[in-house]
């Protein structure tokens, strides 16, 4: 034994200090090994639509209504059935509905029923997990009576009569709401054992904020990043750039309340700057694509606030790409490619005519420059953005919860694409004087991304990692963008939809090819045979026979649109993934009406589900990555064992 090894089990022992204690924990680690694996639930481009994702995260993609299928088959009825899951959904408010409808005898009946039910269901969702893992997950306010509920107690004769008295008793002294309550929630925590985002909470929708707030307080998560989240990143790090982009989003989807009422940033600067400088300035090309609770008295000053703050971007980023020529974007700096008498810009050797050249601010000279009151809005901006308590604590979530991609239980998770060229081989990135490709990639663009937020003594290599997030949000060859260009400009000032046109990576040509998908299971350190990619980021347009399974089921796309702007164009709403014991089924939604009316008239989002996958054998704990981490732990678990029996180690008295 080497000293490294004495060490390490020297630190071991002081877990455990005795033969027996040891010897417990083995018994306990090999015996978790063999239930059965906990179910995996995957969500991307949720894209700010709280209320659906909110409703998907409740009913676990079906996963909640399939185990009332179970425990009642046909001795509950359809009706009975999409109550009780309506009330696991939304506890709180269907009981304010149940006591205003039911009188004080009904209502003791309905307690009763509904009790017996939840108990049912909760020894269900719970059988596959330890007893400890349970007792974790239980409130506090009612952990002793659950346990007592749910667990079998052969010693007691009479069962029924004792199971009965204790739910008796939990009506009679007047706590049967609460403890109903506290069942729902449980049973919406045990259902779902891991959550997995696969990219983009921001933009478009009203609530990412609030979508944060959930996976903040989320019991088991992991987050890949999307392009449209790495843009927030760099704002929270105070990347001019980024921050100019996240408000011009804000401001094009109608939701500049995102910034001002859910994280509290004052954009009065940007509206004063817009009123003044765009006061009688053409602003006609920035209309606003409302969503449902945008206030139109507003209108006029915001389509200012979104020219002033589209300007501005275009400003710094054409700064951005000749500070980093590494990046090879010069084609994307257009302000110096504006005649402003003809009323023309050249696009890729292409000439058009321009909607709009109305820009006060911009210095035909140098056109990239910021006038003296766009430098002093951008630093107040980025002072909001920074100085931001609840937009940082999202942020450090993302940073300490997410990455680029994700290698669990044998799927390969990203949000994007494997930049590709037309023959499948990987593309050699330019970063920083390196070149890199496929896994090294992704590896490098996170590491620079990380000092990009966290270097804060080092503020040339934290602008290189700023300017890398910004990369990752636009660039070409961006793993998580996935086309030649972000055509933003183009679609402001130019007609002609050709120009409008972003080509996709070739990646996506290839998707099909089974070679070029194990090519990059492989890259990653998986097995072909068995292994997954799960991909967000593209919208599965199912109106034009599109599908999301490619390659025979080794990839699979789950985007299928939450955000209400892509719906029309998908035609339905989102594309989930739930991988249990038995396999993996892909849900595609219809479009979610309000949770008003799902509480209201016990509507579900109607799923229709596609198994792509059943085991022969149920998986275990043995089989995932998790289970390879309690296999390492017995192993060095029996190596303390062996080491107290030949005396290396001395056993403490206890």
């Amino acid at each position: 034994m080497d000293e490294l090894e004495q060490r390490y089990l020297k630190s071991l022992a002081k877990q455990y200090p005795t033969i027996a204690s040891a010897s417990t924990e083995i018994i306990n680690l090999q015996a978790i090994l063999s239930l059965p694996k906990g179910t995996e639930h995957f969500m991307t481009d949720i894209h700010g639509e709280y209320e659906q994702f909110n409703h998907v995260l409740k009913n676990g993609s079906g996963s909640v209504r399939r185990k009332i299928d179970e425990e009642f088959g046909n001795t509950l009825s359809n009706k009975d059935k999409k109550s009780l899951a309506t009330l696991i959904y939304y506890p709180a408010e269907k009981l304010d509905i149940i006591l205003r409808e039911e009188d004080e005898s009904g209502i003791e009946d309905w307690y009763k029923i509904t009790l017996h039910r939840l108990v049912q269901i909760t020894k269900g969702v719970s059988s596959k997990y330890t007893r400890s893992k349970v007792r974790k997950a239980l409130p506090e306010d009612f952990a002793y009576v659950i346990e007592e509920l749910i667990t079998e107690k052969k010693e007691i004769q009479d069962k029924e009569a004792y199971y009965n008295e204790i739910i008796h008793t939990i009506i009679r002294i007047g706590r049967a709401p609460e403890f109903i309550t506290a069942l729902c929630q449980l049973i919406q925590r045990l259902v779902i054992d891991h959550l997995h985002i696969v990219g983009d909470i921001y933009d478009r929708g009203p609530g990412p904020h609030i979508i944060l707030d959930t996976l903040c307080h989320y019991h088991s998560v992991d987050v890949q990043w999307g392009n449209h989240d790495i843009v927030w990143m760099g704002a929270a790090s105070g990347h001019l750039a980024c921050i100019a982009n996240v408000i011009r989003m804000a401001a094009r989807y109608g939701n500049l309340d995102t910034l001002e009422e859910g994280y509290g940033i004052n954009l009065i600067p940007l509206a004063t700057f817009a009123m003044e400088v765009y006061k009688d300035v053409d602003c006609s090309a920035f209309a606003i694509k409302y969503n449902t609770e945008y206030d139109t008295k507003d209108l006029s000053l915001d389509m200012k606030m979104h020219k002033a703050i589209a300007m501005l971007q275009f400003k710094l980023e054409g700064q951005l790409i000749m500070r980093r020529p590494e990046f090879g974007m010069q084609k994307r700096l257009l302000l110096e490619r504006i005649d402003y008498e003809k009323k023309t810009v050249t696009i890729g050797g292409q000439l058009y005519h321009m909607k709009d050249t109305d820009f006060p601010t911009i210095n035909k000279e140098r056109p990239y420059e910021l006038t003296k009151g766009e430098e002093q809005l951008m630093e107040r901006l980025r002072q909001a953005f920074v100085k931001c308590e609840k937009l940082q604590k999202h942020v450090r979530f993302l940073f300490s919860k997410g990455s680029l991609y994700k290698v669990y239980n044998s799927n390969l998770l990203y949000h994007g694409c494997m930049p590709m060229d037309e023959e499948g081989n990987f593309h050699k990135v330019n970063v920083y004087g390196e070149e890199y490709s496929g896994k090294a990639l992704y590896d490098v663009l996170e590491h620079y991304a990380r000092k990009g937020y966290y270097a804060h003594n080092n503020l040339q290599e934290k602008l290189k990692g700023q300017d890398i997030i910004w990369y990752i949000w636009a660039g070409p060859k961006s793993p998580v963008f996935g086309k030649d260009k972000m055509a933003t400009f183009e679609r402001y000032f130019v007609e002609e939809s050709e120009a409008h046109i972003e080509t996709k990576n070739s990646y996506y040509r290839l998707l099909d090819n089974e070679e070029v998908i194990n090519k990059i299971l492989t890259e990653f350190g998986l097995d072909i045979s068995k292994s997954h990619i799960v991909n967000g980021h593209v919208p599965v347009e199912l109106k034009k026979g599109e599908t999301p399974i490619k390659c025979g089921g080794k990839l699979l796309i789950i985007d299928g649109g939450f955000s209400k702007a892509y719906q029309d164009k998908t035609g339905i709403a989102g594309y989930t993934l739930v991988a249990n014991s038995y396999g993996m089924r892909l849900v595609a939604h219809e479009p979610f009406e309000s949770t008003e009316s799902a509480i209201k008239n016990e509507s579900d989002i109607f799923s229709d589900s596609i198994i792509l996958e059943t085991s022969t054998m149920r998986q275990k704990i043995t089989d995932t990555d998790i289970g390879a981490e309690l296999r390492e732990s017995i192993h060095q678990l029996e190596v303390l064992l062996q080491a107290y029996r030949d005396g290396t180690i001395i056993e403490k008295e206890i």
